[in-house]
């Protein structure tokens, strides 16, 4: 499929060949779910933690005599059954990732690019340069029509783009290593740069 290339101020500087392989599939949403959800599982931290009766700090004094109180049969206050005391199978610090294949994780990463490109909210772009003005290239973006854009650069990032996007809401810009289907899909404008497209095809080939 071949698709316009612009420039940032708008103009064309040509087209472009895509790969069928990478942006002409039929999007399945069941596969990007799953890669997704590995995704945000691997990133949860799994810090939570619960005290248990024998952490909280109550004393393991016997509370009250055994019999004749008319009372529950009770030993410390640590117990589960009191206010302020511990808590019974609750959460550990764990991890919540899982294993995913490598080739299920490229095959995700084809379909969210088919996905955006499918909806017409793929963008090819000459390339992500900027001389570091962020005035300058919030003026760019704002005139090409990108509220909720990722960029997508090749090995790596240029410096001047990166600095003067910083600032910029809703203008995020990654290396073509760390592109990923949230991210990608997160966005409502897809922009890769011919160089990102070079190597998006030799990552995913």
């Amino acid at each position: 499929m071949k698709l316009d290339v612009i420039k940032l101020d708008g103009a064309k500087a040509g087209e472009v060949e895509l790969s069928e392989d990478l942006f002409g599939l039929e999007p399945r949403a069941d596969i990007l779910h799953r890669v997704v959800r590995w995704q945000r599982n691997n990133a949860q931290a799994g810090t939570h933690k619960v005290k248990t009766r024998s952490e909280t700090s109550y004393s393991t004094k016997k509370i009250y005599r055994q019999k004749g109180t008319g009372g529950a049969r009770h030993g410390d206050r640590n117990a589960p059954i009191f206010r302020k005391g511990g808590i019974y199978k609750g959460p550990t610090p764990r991890s919540h990732g899982h294993e995913l294949t490598k080739k299920f994780r490229k095959l995700g990463l084809r379909h969210a690019l088919s996905a955006k490109a499918k909806a017409g909210e793929l963008v090819i772009i000459e390339d992500a340069a900027a001389e570091g003005k962020t005035a300058a290239l919030a003026k760019q973006v704002k005139n090409l029509g990108w509220k909720r854009a990722l960029v997508i650069d090749g090995a790596s990032v240029n410096e001047g783009f990166l600095q003067a996007s910083r600032n910029i809401e809703g203008l995020d810009i990654l290396p073509t290593i760390g592109a990923n289907v949230y991210d990608i899909l997160k966005r409502d404008t897809l922009v890769i740069t011919k160089a990102g497209v070079e190597a998006l095809e030799a990552r995913l080939k």
